[in-house]
Formats: C-alpha cells, sequence, structure tokens
C-alpha cells in the first residue's frame, strides 16, 4: 500500500486537550501502534460546533432515539446547533476518504452506544447514541466503527483492524481493475478470510461473482461492497477459525511427514480448545506456505490479513 489508511478519530484520543474540562483521553495503542500504520483524521465534534474549551458539560436528555443535547446547569438546549454541525460535517468527510472511525465512548456526541440519557426523573438509561456518532453512521452504514473502550477487547480490535486493511485493498482495485476479472481475482483471494467470518456470506459472494457477466459493472460492484463488508463486520470465532486451519491443512496433505501432520494438528487443536493463540497454527502454516511453495494460499490474505507487528493474532 503506496499510502496510508486514513482513519477518522475522536481528538481527544490522540491527546488533544479537548474536553469539556481542557483534559484529554489519550489511547496510546491507537496513536503509537496503530498509528504506524493509518493517518488520523482528528473530528472533536464540540470543539468544532463552536463550543470552546473549557466549556460546561453536556449530556443527552429525553427521547432515546432522538435525544436532545442540553447543558444541565443552565438547561440550554444546544441540539439543533450540534446536528447542524453534524449534517455539515458528515458530508465534509465524504471527501477524506476514511476506511472507518474510532469514537470516544460515553460521550454525548460520539458514543457509538451505551450513552446515557436522562429521563424526566433525572436518572438516566444506558441507551443512547451520540449524536455525531449517530450521524456518522447513518452517513457512511458500510464504514467499519469502533469505540476506544471496545477495543480493549482482542477480537473486536482484531475485526476493526481487519476491516479497514480489508476496505482498503477494495479501494486499492481502482478503475483500471474495475472489471469481472478483477473481481474474481480479489474475491479469490479473501475466500478463507470469508470463510473465517462466515460460510454462507462466503458462498453469497461467490454466487454473486459467479452471475457477474450477467450484471451492469457498476451496480455488480456496489453489491459485492455492501455483502463484503457485512461479512466482515460478523465476528470470527475459534469454530470458524479452526474449519478454516484445517482447511488450509488439507494443501498439504501429501507433502507433510506423518510427525509434521501430528504437530500441526495438535496445534490446530491446542488453539481451537483456547491453550494457543491463533498465531501459533497460522506461523507454521505460513512457513510451509514459503516452504513448498502453494501459490494459492501464499495470496490468500487469511494468513496476513494486516502486518504482524501489531500482533494482533497473538491475542486472538
Amino acid at each position: 500500500m503506496t499510502d496510508r489508511i486514513r482513519l477518522g478519530i475522536s481528538t481527544c484520543l490522540l491527546g488533544e486537550p479537548v474536553r469539556y474540562d481542557g483534559q484529554h483521553k489519550l489511547d496510546r495503542y491507537l496513536r503509537d501502534t496503530l498509528g504506524n500504520y493509518v493517518e488520523f483524521v482528528p473530528v472533536c465534534p464540540e470543539v468544532e460546533a463552536g463550543f470552546g474549551v473549557p466549556r460546561p458539560s453536556m449530556r443527552l436528555e429525553g427521547d432515546p432515539q432522538a435525544p436532545r443535547l442540553v447543558t444541565p446547569h443552565d438547561g440550554v438546549d444546544h441540539t439543533e446547533r450540534m446536528l447542524a454541525w453534524c449534517y455539515r460535517r458528515v458530508r465534509e468527510l465524504e471527501g477524506e476518504g476514511l476506511c472507518g472511525f474510532v469514537f470516544k465512548g460515553k460521550s454525548p456526541s460520539s458514543g457509538m452506544e451505551r450513552v446515557k440519557v436522562y429521563g424526566p426523573s433525572g436518572m438516566p438509561t444506558y441507551t443512547g447514541m451520540g449524536l455525531f456518532a449517530r450521524a456518522f453512521m447513518e452517513h457512511f452504514p458500510l464504514l467499519p466503527v469502533e469505540e476506544e473502550g471496545r477495543l480493549c477487547d482482542p477480537a473486536l480490535r482484531e475485526n476493526f483492524v481487519e476491516r479497514i486493511f480489508a476496505l482498503r485493498r477494495w479501494r486499492e482495485l481502482g478503475e483500471e481493475r474495475r472489471t469481472l476479472g478483477g473481481l474474481v481475482a480479489f474475491h479469490t483471494a479473501h475466500k478463507l478470510l470469508l470463510m473465517s467470518h462466515s460460510v454462507e456470506a462466503y458462498r453469497l459472494l461467490g454466487r454473486l461473482v459467479a452471475a457477474g457477466a450477467e450484471r451492469p459493472l457498476d451496480e455488480l460492484f456496489a453489491e459485492y461492497e455492501e455483502a463484503f463488508l457485512k461479512a466482515l463486520a460478523l465476528l470470527a470465532t475459534r469454530a470458524k477459525h479452526t474449519n478454516v486451519l484445517q482447511h488450509i491443512m488439507g494443501y498439504f496433505k501429501k507433502l507433510l511427514s506423518p510427525d509434521e501432520k501430528a504437530e500441526l494438528l495438535e496445534l490446530i487443536e491446542a488453539y481451537h480448545e483456547g491453550t494457543a493463540t491463533l498465531a501459533i497454527p497460522a506461523t507454521l502454516l505460513n512457513h510451509y506456505v514459503r516452504k513448498y511453495q502453494i501459490e494459492y494460499l501464499a495470496e490468500q490474505f487469511y494468513l496476513h490479513p494486516h502486518p504482524v507487528e501489531l500482533q494482533l493474532r497473538n491475542h486472538a
């Protein structure tokens, strides 16, 4: 990839002192680790909408599906001002080429889920969504999104990073490769990755590609993109990964010695039982792919879906 992946992010997560109290919420993994592979596009709804730093704290009130943004100390309603900014900002972000967004959790503007919404009794329910997060997700329904707190979960972290890299590869097809042949090659290279998320989705996409000659190319690519990104949003599981690992092992049944087969089976079973990480059998399989020069497997993104330096499969 010639350029870094462009990733939207809540500005405070990069260590900028833009919160209501003049503080930040630096996330070192995002800035210092993932930041080696992405170019961040920071967004702070409150500051960009003109509320300043420091500023009175705000909260959501009323209907969780259509809450109001209020400063509780004086009861002033800032909803229309914030929404006007949100709708303008998401249109501006169309030109940024974003492959995803990381939101600040629990924020009345940027929280993806379980944001406090205060009712008439003054007691909150954790059923809201930040105004900007809602506007962004409605405007870009297929883009990978996450909150920084959820990214502490290893499975969610790998899923999110895997998706932004996959979306980048999809966009890199470019106009010159937006052909039926280019789509077939892309789908083939992502076969095992798709299977690790959903065999049913892989088959659906396969049928779509197989009938591609009967469809207008733009329509075909748009439908494939939507189904592809929705498939990768489904979390992979140990059972699904195990099925894929066993499938890969089948390519070596005439190449490995009995001891090598036994060792590989043992590592796959250890992963399935939760006593080994996915990186262990995947590393051995990558070794055999190189050793025996299995070109089909070498081109499968399942075996290298994201930079190994991120060590995402060391915890999955």
